[in-house]
Formats: C-alpha cells, sequence, structure tokens
C-alpha cells in the first residue's frame, strides 16, 4: 500500500471554509460532523441497551475486589472516565488496562470489563479471554456479532451491544455509558437516570452551539478551531474530570485535525511543561529574523503555542472540603496570567453542569467539533486517516 495515499491538505488554514457549510458535504464525506453531532442520542441509546443486558449477574455476586476496564483508543478513555467519576473516594480500586490480557493479580474476587468499538481489538480479547480463564467476572462491550460479543457468549457473560455507526472516536458516549451503568450495579457509582438524561440534552444543546450552519463568531467550536489554527496546542485541564477531558481532545485533534499536542493535568504541569511557555514556541521569543531580508522569504506567521485550559469548577459530591476546588482554581488563575505575560494566547472552556458526567460533556463537547472543523479548514477529511489504517494493517489488527 502507498504511505501517502488519500493523504491531502493545506499548510495554512483557509477560514473562509468553515463559513461555507455547502462545501462540508464534500470535505466530511464520511459525516464526521453528523456522527459527533449524535454524542447527545449515544447516551440514551446505550443506556437503553445496557438496561437490556443481564447485567444482574454482576449484582448477585456482590462487591469486587477490584475492576479492571479492558481497552485502547477511544475504549480506554472509558476507564479513564469511569476512574474519575467514581472518585477517590471509591469503595473499590478501578484499573484502566491498556494491554493485551490483565494485570497478573486479576482474579474471581475481581470484575473485568472489556471495551471495544468493533468488537475485535488485541486488548479488549486478550483481556476478555484472560478474565474468562481466571474465573473473573466479565462484562463486554462492543459491536454486535463480534469476536467479543462470541468471548462473553462462551464466559456466559453479559454482553452489550454498541452498534457500529461511525468510528470509535465518534462513539465515545455510546462506549461510556455501558461501563458507567456496569459500575453502577457493583455499586461504585451514582449515575442515575437524571444524570443521564441531563448529560444527554447537554450534549444535544451544544451540537447545536456547534453547527455547521452557526457562522463562526457565534459558533464556540468554530472558534475553537480558527483560534488554534497554525499553533501547537497545549491543553490542560485544572481537576481529574477535566485532565480526562483535555486528554480526550489531544485524541481528536491528532486523529481528526492530525495537529501535534501536548495535554495533562495542571498540577503535574506546573511542576515542569509550563516550562513551554518560556521556549522558542512562546509568544515572547526575541526574533532572529533579518530585517533586512525579502519579505518574500520570511515567514509571515511562526508557529506559537496556543493554551487551552479546561477549567471544573465543580466538586464530587463525594468531597467533604472545599480545598481541592480552592486549589484547583488558583493554578487555573496563576496559568493564565502566566500565559497572559508570556504573549501564548489562551483559550478557556469551562465545565457547567451539575452531576460530574453532565459536566464532563460540557467540557468535551465543544473540543469534538472543533477538532473536526480545524481538520476543514486544512482541507483534510477528518474521518479518513490512512495512517491509522495502514498501521492496522501493518500490525494485521
Amino acid at each position: 500500500m502507498d504511505g501517502t495515499a488519500g493523504v491531502s491538505g493545506r499548510r495554512v488554514a483557509d477560514e473562509s471554509v468553515l463559513d461555507d457549510p455547502d462545501t462540508f458535504a464534500e470535505q466530511d464525506p464520511g459525516g464526521m460532523l453528523r456522527f459527533t453531532a449524535s454524542a447527545g442520542a449515544q447516551v440514551r441509546e446505550s443506556a437503553a441497551l445496557a438496561a437490556e443486558a443481564n447485567l444482574q449477574l454482576l449484582e448477585d455476586e456482590g462487591r469486587p475486589r477490584a475492576v479492571v476496564i479492558a481497552g485502547i483508543g477511544t475504549a480506554g478513555r472509558t476507564g479513564d472516565v469511569l476512574a474519575t467519576v467514581a472518585g477517590p473516594r471509591c469503595p473499590v480500586p478501578v484499573i484502566p488496562h491498556r494491554s493485551a490480557g490483565v494485570p497478573g493479580w486479576v482474579g474471581a474476587a475481581d470484575v473485568v470489563i472489556a471495551v471495544s468499538a468493533s468488537g475485535r481489538s488485541p486488548e479488549a480479547l486478550g483481556a476478555a479471554e484472560a478474565a474468562h480463564r481466571r474465573g473473573a467476572r466479565l462484562v463486554a462491550v462492543g459491536a454486535p456479532d463480534s469476536q467479543l460479543q462470541s468471548v462473553a457468549e462462551r464466559a456466559r457473560a453479559p454482553f452489550i451491544p454498541v452498534p457500529r455507526r461511525a468510528p470509535a472516536r465518534a462513539s465515545l458516549w455510546a462506549l461510556t455509558v455501558p461501563v458507567l451503568l456496569a459500575a453502577r450495579t457493583l455499586g461504585l457509582v451514582k449515575v442515575n437516570e437524571a444524570d443521564l438524561a441531563e448529560t444527554a440534552a447537554r450534549l444535544d444543546a451544544d451540537a447545536d452551539r456547534c453547527r455547521p450552519t452557526a457562522e463562526s463568531f457565534v459558533n464556540p467550536a468554530k472558534s475553537l478551531a480558527l483560534g488554534l489554527a497554525g499553533s501547537i496546542p497545549i491543553v490542560w485541564g485544572s481537576s481529574p474530570l477535566a485532565t480526562v477531558a483535555a486528554r480526550r481532545f489531544g485524541d481528536t485533534l491528532s486523529a481528526n485535525a492530525r495537529y501535534p499536542v501536548v495535554t495533562g493535568a495542571l498540577g503535574e504541569a506546573g511542576r515542569g511543561r509550563v516550562g513551554l511557555l518560556d521556549g522558542v514556541f512562546g509568544g515572547l521569543v526575541e526574533s532572529t529574523r533579518d530585517i533586512f531580508a525579502d519579505p518574500a522569504d520570511v515567514e509571515a506567521d511562526p508557529t506559537r503555542l496556543r493554551l487551552v485550559l479546561l477549567r471544573d469548577g465543580g466538586l464530587n459530591a463525594e468531597d467533604d472540603t472545599d480545598e481541592p476546588l480552592a486549589v484547583e482554581e488558583r493554578r487555573a488563575d496563576a496559568v493564565q496570567t502566566l500565559a497572559e505575560r508570556r504573549g501564548v494566547r489562551c483559550d478557556v472552556v469551562t465545565a457547567e453542569g451539575g452531576s460530574a458526567l453532565e459536566r464532563l460533556a460540557s467540557l468535551v463537547a465543544v473540543p469534538d467539533f472543533a477538532s473536526i472543523y480545524l481538520a476543514l479548514a486544512h482541507g483534510l477529511d477528518p474521518m479518513a486517516v490512512p495512517a491509522i489504517t495502514e498501521m492496522k494493517e501493518l500490525a494485521n489488527q
């Protein structure tokens, strides 16, 4: 296979494309915008499918010693979501696992949740097989009539089908909701029907705000995309919940828009990575450009950092002190001040909503759309990523 087949795009983003929705059908033939707009519907459908699965088997055997969520890519992110929504007061460890098989200590006292949008990822299949051999309780989430469903049937384990209508990266909510509801059955999270309904409504509302026909000056996703165009994005989350959203944004910026990106927790960034603001891509680094050079030979807009700060001012219901919130807010204020002093532009997305799940949705929705609009501005098809396909072929996955 030709490694450059299907690779295209413009080095400089064309802002005019984003206010010409008639061109989207041509530039987004796979429908990534449409799939992303279905996030609210994914929440509702997955909740209904989980309700039809025989999750009672989990509850009958009581609380596990630990829960392992096995998967990679977007499927792996579901484990991060569960660990964050469950919070530090969760009565058992919640462990995302992104390698084939399961940790060596997993046994009959534990639960393994294997997640794969396609139902055939080696990581999820290996974990499901290992859980079955070791006598651990198993829950499988993935495409119906897949290899993963076959493993679940052999193990007589609950299987929650996720209809494969979109790439995994556009199916975050379809994969996440079953994981959360399995954990609820085990008594690990307090996610009720009202939380799911409010989360779905939040995703619907953000999809409407970010719709293709909304012009850039009123569309937060288009505005964010235009701000990021030509930059090196740094995305930091102010809390554990916001950090999950930051890493999700890094996933979609890389896959959809093909942008290099730095992501992580703001607390960790303050111990080292904040030094990026002083580096050669920062806003105040003295230019070495020859003032007598021919303007035609000089790059008009050298690449600079662009900071995206995801702020979550909410507290987990289990917390009994405002101190974690105060620390996170002070850090967020400090990094915004630093960025301003260094001449690095900063975009802020602030969480809204009552439950942890709704707040997460409010931090994920606009960035998801922004990654697609950024791809379109560069003339890239956000659905077709030749390198991903080629990588799977080369690795025989």
